[in-house]
């Protein structure tokens, strides 16, 4: 078993955590990750609203008595969204573990601090985890480039990015972006980290609740298969390089405005990818890990075999490495 200042922390088994991702952190995918020893998360703002998640969250602990988190990204919208009210609704059902995102978390800390509820905030930057960490939050979940989704403006990819970060930044640190198996757990807990957060690999699993055609096209793919779209307005976004994509990333080359762009971008549609399975109905995101990723088992299997394999490695081949 691998012991880290994270599982200790956090009082989960393996340091694995499952990323809170848009329409795929439910219920039936967390208290998977959860039950398999890792740590599972819903994303909040997949429920349209705070009673939703309240429901939601029920659903996971009636599922799981392991722990499990709540994801709460928190930017500024075009239509206000009551973050307030989603941090009460997490408070209120008891959950203790809640990962945010996005904008500087320490506006919501006193109200999850006063109900011991313990915060990881995932930045893309080691400015950012300086900044976090110095509001109070309790671990650092460290986004490369290599990530699905947003992976910052800097372009640094974890090689780099992580040991900067372990460098100055003295609380427990995922690493996340590009991790999948056995190999990166070792190379995280090698450059500073205490666990690895997974996105993409936990949507090709069974019990991920979207469509089997994103699952199989996300085996089917490999590391050069994603797309970065709004780029030209520093609002990157990492995402599988279907049409949809190819498309936004020509209209920005023409200088069209993100009002013109947004339309074929809308998160709602990326929602109905993963319902129905239309892989170019819009866009929907994926993290070069695909090139690692050749399976859709058990989030028990992936999670026993990450932690199996690493422990081997571990032991043998880098044990060996050291000359007597």
């Amino acid at each position: 078993m691998i012991k880290t200042r994270f599982t200790e922390m956090f009082g989960v088994q393996h340091p694995i955590v499952q990323g809170g991702m848009q329409w795929v952190g439910r219920a039936e995918l967390a208290s998977a990750v959860s039950n398999a020893g890792a740590l599972g998360i819903l994303t909040g703002l997949t429920q349209p609203t705070p009673e939703d998640l309240r429901k939601e969250i029920k659903r996971c602990r009636d599922m799981t008595d392991k722990p499990f988190g709540v994801n709460l990204t928190i930017l500024p919208t075009l239509v206000p969204r009551p973050y307030g009210e989603y941090i009460d609704a997490i408070v209120d059902s008891g959950v203790k573990i809640v990962e945010t995102a996005g904008n500087n978390p320490k506006p919501f800390l006193p109200k999850l601090k006063e109900a011991g509820v313990k915060v990881i905030h995932k930045c893309t930057s080691v400015r950012h985890g300086i900044s976090a960490e110095k509001a109070g939050v309790d671990a650092i979940s460290m986004d490369g480039f290599e990530c699905a989704g947003h992976p910052g403006e800097d372009d640094v990819p974890n090689l780099v990015l992580l040991p900067a970060a372990a460098n100055v930044i003295k609380i427990p640190m995922l690493a996340s972006g590009g991790f999948a198996d056995a190999r990166g757990l070792v190379a995280a807990l090698a450059l500073g980290c205490e666990g690895i957060n997974m996105g993409t690999r936990f949507m090709a699993t069974k019990e991920a609740p979207i469509h089997q055609n994103v699952k199989e096209k996300i085996v089917a793919s490999d590391e050069r298969s994603t797309a970065l779209i709004l780029r030209t307005m520093r609002n990157t976004s990492r995402v599988y390089g279907n049409s949809i994509a190819l498309k936004a990333i020509e209209m920005e080359g023409e200088g069209k405005t993100i009002q013109e762009i947004g339309p074929i971008v809308a998160g709602a549609k990326g929602k109905i990818v993963y319902e129905t399975g239309d892989l170019e109905h819009g866009i929907w995101s994926a993290g070069t890990c695909m090139g690692l990723i050749n399976d859709i088992p058990t989030c028990k299997e992936l999670v026993e075999r990450i932690v199996t394999e690493a422990e081997a490695m571990i032991r043998g081949r880098l044990s060996k490495a050291i000359a007597a």
